[in-house]
């Protein structure tokens, strides 16, 4: 199984280009068409979606994590995504998203996958660590910085 460690450091950046919440969850997930851990990236996206309907992911303090455990995800994945304008997310406090962190994990792998969720969102929680993060000026940056505050 991956680590932490290794899943931030192999995650694409993403500078979003999309105008709404669900045109970023789709772009974002688009990363994952040539990643050989996730089998069916429509399943994928598909199950991203039910999961918005169930309640937002947008977490609050300008960042999002969608997130899924599905049969499609043989492994951990993760990708992230900025976006420098905002998005409306419906997120829990009605603030925009800028930052995003997009993670499947196999069904098989519940109890990792909640560490996993757990040290992303702990490392977001930082106020300088989300400005930093916009700041970074290369994916390479971005991915130091979440390993330095994790």
């Amino acid at each position: 199984m991956i680590t932490y460690e290794e899943l931030v450091r192999n995650a694409p950046v993403v500078e979003l280009k999309a105008k709404s919440k669900d045109d970023a969850l789709r772009e974002l997930a688009q990363v994952f068409r040539n990643e050989p851990k996730v089998v069916n990236v429509d399943n994928f996206i598909h199950a991203i979606f039910e999961r918005e309907k169930v309640i937002s992911t947008g977490i609050g303090i300008g960042v999002a994590v969608p997130h899924v455990k599905i049969p499609d995800v043989k492994d951990f994945v993760l990708a992230f995504g900025r976006h420098p304008g905002g998005l409306d997310f419906d997120s829990l406090d009605d603030q925009p998203v800028h930052l995003v962190a997009m993670i499947g994990a196999s069904d098989a792998q519940a109890g990792e996958f909640l560490k996993m969720l757990a040290q992303l969102v702990q490392t977001f929680r930082a106020k300088d660590v989300r400005r930093r993060l916009m700041l970074a000026k290369t994916p390479e940056e971005f991915r130091q910085i979440m390993l330095d505050a994790s």
